[in-house]
């Protein structure tokens, strides 16, 4: 069965697309650590994202790099913290983080934004790249 991300990257469920490439997507989390939490994913779906191949891990990481990048310039925090954690959603992702503080990185307080922030967030986001 596709996960939830195959199903996004497929147009099955509506995202607030951030960035897309030919092979990635980066999209805002709608349940966010912080204000700006996106998410960047391979659109092949792979579980762990240390099975990705070689080419596509790389380009991953560059992919997700270039998003960190827009949403530091977006979103106003200390620095992006990146996490790989990949438990909740058997799709290889890298959770870009704008951090104040290490509570931001916990995955256990969360921030309520409204449909419009959202894409208004994702707007200013994509305007950086």
């Amino acid at each position: 069965m596709a996960s939830i991300f195959t199903k996004i990257v497929n147009g099955e469920i509506p995202c607030y697309k951030v960035a897309e490439t030919e092979d990635f997507l980066a999209f805002l989390d709608v349940n966010p650590n912080a204000k700006g939490h996106t998410l960047c994913i391979p659109k092949q779906e792979v579980d762990n994202i240390f099975d990705l191949d070689e080419t596509t891990y790389h380009g991953l990481l560059a992919f997700s790099r270039a998003v960190a990048i827009a949403l530091k310039k977006a979103v106003p925090c200390l620095r992006i913290g990146v996490s790989v954690i990949g438990l909740e959603v058997p799709h290889a992702h890298v959770h870009l983080i704008p951090l104040q503080s290490m509570e931001d990185a916990r995955f256990i307080q969360k921030v309520s934004m409204s449909n419009e922030a959202l894409q208004a967030l994702a707007n200013a986001i994509q305007a950086e790249l």
